[in-house]
């Protein structure tokens, strides 16, 4: 992999995106409206929250009965009750928990902030609270996006979902890939020589995570509103990998 120079643009015209809207298009459309036309080995980042607008993630706290579990853990947390049972809805393990905060594995298997279930950039229609929850499935979500986007312009690119997460032992949140398409996620470095053809012995790279924590420099973590990032000039070799590759497995752990 060898890059000496990479361009990241914000897709600009890019709506507040519904249920049911049709991504793909609107990608597809926004990018020609700014003359990105995509070429073999672009990228394309997309924030986690428009995917799921458009795959009809949401929740309605209205209609969630919380379980004596959420209750409980609700009072300790200092947080509605149904909030907390639409998180253990998408969780499989509470890792952690302190006063407004619960850090949960969610089903697809990143350990995170409140599953990933989040109120902050979405709209409250006549009052009621609701929650976006993930993708069902990332990675499925970015192939679709990729051939859709493959085809528009004939070529061969690859699309990164983007999230926002905290690190252990690390202040401040960076973006992370919870979906991939087109490129390896992890990259394995071992054997490979360094500068002074010593092999590397312990180093993979998680490229895509790099990928997405660029992105997040230029779509922002707050009203932007700039949740598409087009990036031209990166290369790389080896099989695509899916994005849960980056999620450490529970018995190489050493902070649970």
């Amino acid at each position: 992999m060898s890059a000496a120079t990479v361009m990241l643009t914000a897709v600009p015209g890019i709506p507040l995106i519904e249920p049911g809207d049709d991504l793909a298009a609107i990608l597809i459309g926004a990018l020609r409206a700014a003359s990105l036309f995509l070429r073999n080995g672009d990228v394309v980042v997309v924030a986690q929250k428009i995917v799921s607008k458009a795959e009809r993630r949401y929740l309605d706290l209205a209609d969630v009965v919380p379980s004596p579990r959420a209750i409980e853990l609700a009072g300790r947390l200092k947080k509605d009750p149904r909030y907390v049972e639409a998180v253990l809805g998408e969780s499989t393990e509470i890792v952690r928990q302190r006063e407004g905060l619960v850090i949960a594995e969610h089903r697809l298997g990143f350990v995170m902030a409140n599953a990933g279930v989040d109120q902050s950039n979405i709209e409250h229609p006549d009052g009621r609270e609701r929650v976006l929850l993930l993708p069902e499935n990332p990675d499925a979500s970015c192939a679709k996006l990729k051939n859709a986007l493959d085809e528009a312009f004939d070529a061969d690119v690859a699309v990164v979902m983007n999230d926002s997460f905290g690190r252990p032992l690390r202040n401040g949140v960076v973006g992370v890939a919870i979906g991939a398409a087109g490129i390896p996620c992890l990259r394995n470095l071992i054997g490979e020589p360094d500068l002074f053809g010593r092999a590397l012995r312990v180093t993979e790279v998680a490229f895509a995570d790099e990928i997405a924590s660029a992105a997040s420099m230029v779509m922002g973590q707050s009203g932007e509103g700039r949740p598409v990032v087009h990036i031209r000039g990166l290369t790389w070799s080896g099989p695509p990998s899916p994005a849960i590759d980056l999620a450490r497995p529970k018995q190489r752990d050493m902070f649970r």
